[in-house]
């Protein structure tokens, strides 16, 4: 049987990756919704988005009123995805694909008990340093989607659909063979950047040039390395050094999302990083000091 082509998309979660989506999606001519309830669908309703300068009004659909789509883009923080879950129920049909372009190592297994595990793809988001302000988004560089089934030695038609849907929407992605090693790369990425950021209210600037600062995210970095290793993924300190390569593309400016988190008094995704690293340390009998460390002081940042 042949696959309908992907022609309409929904978002869920419109901060700053959520509506960079939206807006490429839109603007290469998809059906395209973001899906919000209460306050924020009034806000999204009334306001837009402004990406990059430009205004969109993209439609919004609460998920009383959703209906099938063919693409649904998952772009929440991690504490909101259990609240929000149940929102994605009317917009999933027959054909619909979805990925999750959020932080950490569970959120396809988490939407995917929700919805079935045969419609996600694995994915993740690596590069764009997006920064959201209200209902405003501004970025330099829209970095790449890795995205895929966990083995693309040979690629599958849903995999070609979403390609072909990416392609159309002019972003930029990769379908590399070993997908659950990229999301240990990102998983470590992640945990280095976006906790030591967020402790020295640091922009990319400060990793780019200051050997301090990347000292303590290859620290953090290094812990996620030797767990990968436990769990029998193959991560190295290679992959620290091909890091580089993105982090160099991104505006000195920016912002990890954490950083952003922390200035605008929201709650952060530190239990998914540092928390995740200290729980897997405890399962596989690895120290892990560093995001412990990292951990309790982001926790306190937060309290305070």
């Amino acid at each position: 049987m042949t696959l309908p082509i992907l022609d309409s998309v929904a978002v869920l979660g419109a901060g700053a990756l959520g509506a960079f989506y939206a807006s490429q999606f839109y603007q290469a001519g998809f059906a395209t919704t973001l899906i919000a309830r209460g306050a924020r669908y009034e806000a999204l309703a009334r306001e837009g988005v402004v990406v990059n300068e430009r205004p969109f009004r993209l439609p919004v659909t609460h998920p009383d009123d959703g209906y099938p789509v063919d693409l649904i883009i998952v772009a929440l923080k991690h504490h909101h995805l259990g609240e929000a879950l149940g929102d994605l129920r009317p917009f999933v049909g027959p054909h619909t694909l979805i990925l999750s372009v959020m932080n950490g190592l569970d959120s396809e297994e988490i939407i995917g008990q929700m919805v079935g595990r045969e419609k996600l793809l694995y994915c993740i988001a690596v590069g764009i340093d997006a920064v959201r302000d209200g209902h405003r988004v501004t970025y330099s560089a829209p970095g790449k989607l890795f995205f895929g089934e966990a083995d693309n030695t040979a690629v599958s038609p849903r995999v070609q659909r979403v390609q072909a849907a990416l392609a159309r929407a002019g972003l930029v992605y990769e379908t590399p063979p070993d997908m659950i090693r990229i999301l240990w790369w990102k998983f470590m990425i992640n945990v280095g950047m976006n906790q030591a950021s967020a402790v020295m209210g640091a922009p990319y600037g400060v990793f780019q040039t200051m050997p301090a600062a990347q000292a303590i995210m290859k620290a953090l970095m290094d812990e996620v390395i030797a767990l990968a290793q436990c769990a029998g993924v193959n991560l190295s300190d290679q992959d620290i050094t091909d890091w580089y390569g993105f982090l160099n593309t991104l505006s000195p400016q920016g912002k990890t999302s954490m950083l952003q988190d922390v200035e605008a008094g929201r709650k952060t995704e530190v239990e998914m990083f540092g928390g995740k690293v200290v729980t897997l340390g405890k399962t596989y009998g690895v120290p892990t000091p560093v995001n412990e460390t990292l951990l309790r002081i982001i926790q306190v940042m937060e309290a305070i």
